[in-house]
């Protein structure tokens, strides 16, 4: 059986952001999905997740999650067998960035958390197409049930988060980086230079979906998974196409 596989869900979403491709890799491998709630510092919650998490296992992550995942390998790279990161950003926040942040924590503690987390994933951040509705709702609704605490502490852990470049360029493991094509927070420009800092990575591009991809075009994002899951440790891959020195593939249902 492969090694476990942890999902680390993004900011103030639960293991519902992974829910078809939970009940698709379950028959396949021993699945865990770890919440991302506890600490104000990015370092803090890798930290406290790392006494739980199995001594080996595969890891991926979304958005913050995904920030999260890398500090774990940075901290531990000898128990992340591979990494999957999907619509996240190995940079540290700017201080214009940083600054953002704060009329919006103002807005949650007045009680308007369903209306920031509408405003911070917009209809145009999805694909066009009747999973929109769905997946903003879907959201809402986990959001809503982490409440605004969580998003205080997750705001600031992110604000405080460090660059991860160097580390992914050091990593010697099978990562995939996976994106929407529609996705304007994530675009897939920038994905592709963090793909290209990563000794052969795989880039694999969901043609119809935008920042919520595991939702958006769950078989998909799925079978990208599956793919990277059974590739051996020598950072060998045959399910996306080669490009320069490392892979790159668009994924069509």
């Amino acid at each position: 059986m492969p090694e476990p596989l942890v999902f680390l869900p993004g900011m103030m979403s639960d293991a519902r952001l992974f829910g078809p491709q939970i009940g698709a890799l379950s028959s396949e491998t021993a699945i865990m999905a770890a919440p991302i709630t506890r600490g104000e510092r990015i370092e803090e919650i890798a930290s406290s997740l790392l006494d739980v998490l199995p001594a080996r296992f595969a890891l991926a992550g979304a958005c913050m999650g995904g920030a999260v995942a890398m500090e774990i390998v940075r901290r531990a790279p000898d128990r992340v067998t591979r990494l999957a990161l999907i619509s996240t950003n190995a940079l540290a926040d700017t201080p214009q960035e940083a600054a953002a942040r704060e009329p919006q924590i103002v807005r949650v503690r007045a009680g308007r958390l369903a209306e920031v987390m509408d405003e911070a994933l917009p209809p145009d951040a999805l694909a066009p197409g009747p999973a929109q509705r769905h997946v903003r709702e879907l959201k809402r609704e986990m959001a809503v049930s982490l409440g605004p605490e969580t998003f205080v502490r997750q705001s600031r852990a992110l604000q405080r988060r460090r660059d991860q470049q160097r580390m992914l360029s050091q990593s010697r493991m099978p990562i995939l980086v996976m994106c929407g094509v529609h996705d304007p927070i994530r675009p897939v420009k920038r994905q592709r230079v963090m793909a290209e800092l990563i000794p052969d990575a795989e880039l694999c591009v969901l043609d119809k979906s935008g920042h919520v991809p595991t939702l958006e075009q769950p078989e998909a994002a799925t079978k990208a998974l599956r793919g990277w899951m059974q590739r051996p440790l020598m950072l060998h891959a045959d399910f996306c196409s080669n490009e320069k020195e490392g892979r790159s593939a668009t994924v069509r249902p």
